[in-house]
């Protein structure tokens, strides 16, 4: 029995969410994830972050989207995850005019 259930979580893919901080690439963007968790001896809470660069086969993340990434086999010399889902996109910023100060 032990057998079947360490062979169940061999095979999940890990996944992991983020803050996309690039889209300038063609079907590829860079994903910023902050992990915490607290210092051993000190108990503070201590935030460290990485970039990871994701394959997005239809461009639909842009630049401050949170995204779930999945880790996949080797794509190029630095993408080993690819987009699962866009979380939440970006809030645009409001227009402003300059009709009124003319």
């Amino acid at each position: 029995m032990a057998e079947t259930s360490t062979a169940a979580a061999v095979g999940r893919r890990k996944e992991v969410v983020g803050e996309v901080v690039s889209s300038r690439m063609h079907k590829t963007i860079v994903v910023e994830v902050v992990r915490t968790k607290s210092h051993g001896f000190y108990g503070r809470v201590v935030s460290k972050a990485k970039k990871f660069y994701a394959h997005d086969e239809k461009n639909t993340a842009h630049v401050g989207d949170f995204v779930r990434l999945e880790e996949t086999r080797p794509l190029s010399k630095l993408k080993r995850w690819r987009l699962k889902e866009v979380i939440r996109k970006a809030k645009l910023a409001p227009e402003t005019t300059t009709e009124g100060a003319a």
